[in-house]
């Protein structure tokens, strides 16, 4: 029989074809206790910012525990940090956020948590006001990770400024350079 706007759809067969689908799935709670299927998601996050004022005070020697502490963290948000790296005045993270966290919630708490822990370290310590995130692909993830973990490398040829120009530019976002680098 053909669907129209007045009949439903076939919900018996969409559900037989989600089970089996979700029979192939990694995680474990995929089926909750009762046979239904849950909200499974996969949304990775490349996402960056920088000290204020670009300052450079995350040194080759701090930055290690740096990326620890944040990686200990993100669990915190069900949100795992799949990646980390960067120079004197910025991070970048790869991110696979959580279902259940807008990432607003997470920014907000991961820079005031690694401000705090920073200030620790660096007199004088505080993140730009703002953040840079997009949202990749899985096939994109190996490249990134790759990238990421290349930053210091990568900005002995390529200003923080330049780099976020670029990847904007990339995505489709308009800098307003006025507001972008505070």
């Amino acid at each position: 029989m053909e669907e129209s706007a007045t009949t439903p759809p076939d919900w018996a067969g969409v559900r037989v074809q989600a089970e089996s689908l979700l029979g192939t799935c990694s995680s474990a709670h995929a089926v909750d206790s009762r046979g239904m299927a849950t909200t499974l998601t996969r949304v990775l996050l490349h996402v960056t910012f920088s000290t204020r004022e670009r300052a450079p005070l995350i040194g080759a020697e701090i930055e290690g525990d740096l990326f620890a502490y944040t990686g200990g963290i993100c669990p915190r948000f069900e949100s795992p940090l799949l990646a980390m790296g960067g120079s004197d005045d910025h991070v970048h993270l790869c991110i696979s956020l959580s279902k259940n966290v807008a990432i607003a919630s997470l920014m907000m708490e991961l820079k005031r948590d690694t401000s705090k822990w920073m200030k620790q370290h660096t007199s004088n310590f505080a993140w730009q006001d703002g953040y840079f995130a997009w949202s990749i692909g899985e096939s994109g993830l190996p490249a990134l990770r790759r990238y990421i973990t290349g930053q210091r490398a990568h900005h002995e040829r390529r200003s923080f400024q330049d780099e976020l120009r670029g990847i904007c530019a990339k995505y489709g976002l308009e800098v307003d350079e006025r507001y972008a680098w505070k």
